[in-house]
């Protein structure tokens, strides 16, 4: 006969790149324009060390990996200035007459260090039930961003969607990722 098995706690089903927000201190932008984030783990591994003595396996240690952070790939659907200033840097140009209106942005100068504060990646998804309603939001947080610079690609009939190369790792002490089911999702405003 066989014995009772506990049921897990949630099966949680999510879907969708509903939004993607960059914090950097107490600043926060968010881009509902992104449809993809590809994440990979960043880990390093000790092997194993095993001791056979005469073809008879005696101990082992078996081989350990730690994760240390994150590659996040971000795929984006427009141009972005507030990103791309938070992963390479550089400068929105604005009009002297309307200077709330963006004509242009600037890249970091070649061959300069540019120092960048870190920031903390959030993607949310939503999470249906059966009925297919929106129950609440998976928001997923990788911590101390930092990215690679960009390169635009143009073809024709087609919009172009950059991708964006994110480096998560967390500070001692610290998760790689932290997940929290929130209600809503942020609102986005305009300034």
């Amino acid at each position: 006969m066989p014995g009772t098995v506990r049921k897990s706690k949630a099966e949680i089903a999510t879907i969708d790149c509903c939004l993607v927000t960059i914090k950097i201190g107490v600043d926060e932008f968010g881009f509902d324009t992104s449809n993809k984030v590809g994440v990979e783990p960043e880990i390093e591994t000790q092997d194993a060390v095993k001791l056979v003595i005469k073809g008879v396996l005696r101990a082992q240690k078996k081989k350990q990996s730690t994760i240390t952070g994150h590659i996040i790939t971000l795929t984006d659907n427009v141009f972005n200035p507030d990103l791309v200033l938070a992963i390479q840097g550089g400068a929105i140009v604005y009009d002297l007459v309307t200077p709330t209106k963006i004509i242009g942005y600037d890249a970091p100068l070649s061959g300069v260090k540019v120092e960048l504060q870190p920031f903390d990646l959030n993607c949310y998804s939503a999470q249906y039930d059966s009925a297919g309603k929106i129950v609440n939001y998976e928001q997923i947080t990788y911590p101390n961003g930092s990215g690679d610079p960009i390169a635009f690609s143009s073809e024709d009939g087609a919009f172009r969607a950059p991708e964006y190369s994110i480096y998560s790792a967390p500070a001692q002490g610290q998760s790689p990722y932290t997940i929290r089911y929130v209600n809503i999702l942020p609102v986005l405003t305009t300034v």
